[in-house]
């Protein structure tokens, strides 16, 4: 049988049916391209979202031994009482009591105490590492909102962040009704208010009519009483302190005399990082015995806080 010779320029079958094949493919991509990805397509919402900043833990992990922290040659200024004991009471009352805690890594604190003829001393330290729960919000920030709840108790105010006052950009007018910049220079012939409201010479001040008091013209002008000012501060009274941790506070409370003699509580609040320490020292006198000195008290405390605040940096 003679074979049929193929000729370029006609497709066989099985050519027709595959080019046939790759049309109706290539108008089913493009009827898809073009058509609304919302149909027959579902869309994850979350897909591509930024993930939250998560905020930077805290400095501090774990918390000193409190009750070794402090030097036995500090204690014995801070507890003049000790000089009078028996070595083994002197080594007893160094060794301060321990606070009770659950967790020696989130509070820590420790008190020491010892009597004298004409009193007593006692001094209570307090340690606490605050941890933020929350992602977003550090536990150096959380940290500084507990300290400002005591610096409040304190009833020493926070300052305030003033709010900056926007410029306008250059060659803009201001609108109207707004009060012009202090120093300026009111147009030509308008009058100003100090001008506006001066009598003529000779003229009464005061309008009987809107039931003033007429002022007979030569007569002086009556001043005003002075604002009493603000009562002398001696610079012992509770306030902020500077050089010490990240922010502090010193606050100084002398108890009402009574008939067992004065009471007077010094307390040293400072915070680093998100660490917060509060050394409190106090001094009773008995009898008539003065009042405790407040700038000893408050000295003595804080050298005791820088002491620990360097602690803190090793």
């Amino acid at each position: 049988m003679q074979r049929k010779r193929y000729s370029p320029g006609r497709a066989p079958g099985t050519l027709l049916g595959l080019g046939a094949g790759l049309a109706v493919a290539l108008g089913a991509l493009t009827g898809c391209s073009a058509a609304d990805p919302s149909e027959g397509v579902t869309i994850d919402a979350k897909a591509g979202a930024a993930a939250a900043p998560v905020a930077a833990p805290g400095r501090y992990r774990t918390l000193f031994e409190p009750c070794g922290a402090v030097p036995q040659t500090t204690l014995r200024d801070l507890l003049p009482g000790t000089a009078a004991l028996a070595d083994a009471d002197r080594a007893k009352a160094f060794r301060g009591t321990a606070a009770v805690t659950y967790d020696t890594d989130r509070r820590v604190g420790c008190a020491w105490s010892a009597d004298t003829d004409d009193g007593s001393h006692r001094l209570v330290l307090d340690v606490e590492r605050v941890v933020s729960y929350d992602p977003t919000v550090s536990d150096a920030a959380r940290a500084q909102e507990v300290y400002v709840r005591k610096q409040l108790a304190a009833k020493i105010p926070v300052p305030a962040t003033p709010t900056p006052t926007p410029t306008p950009p250059a060659g803009t007018t201001a609108p109207a009704g707004t009060t012009p910049p202090t120093g300026t220079t009111p147009p030509t012939g308008t009058a100003s208010p100090a001008s506006a409201t001066t009598a003529p010479a000779g003229a009464p001040s005061g309008n009987p009519s809107e039931g003033g008091t007429a002022t007979p013209a030569g007569t002086p002008a009556t001043t005003p009483p002075a604002t009493p000012s603000a009562p002398a501060t001696t610079g012992l009274e509770p306030r902020l302190l500077s050089g010490l941790g990240d922010i502090a506070f010193v606050d100084d409370t002398l108890g009402p005399a009574s008939a067992n003699g004065h009471q007077r509580v010094v307390s040293v609040v400072f915070r680093t990082s998100n660490v917060i320490v509060t050394v409190e020292y106090q001094q009773r006198t008995t009898g008539s015995v003065a009042a405790p000195d407040s700038k000893e008290l408050q000295d003595r405390a804080q050298n005791l806080a820088r002491l620990l605040a360097d602690r803190l940096e090793e």
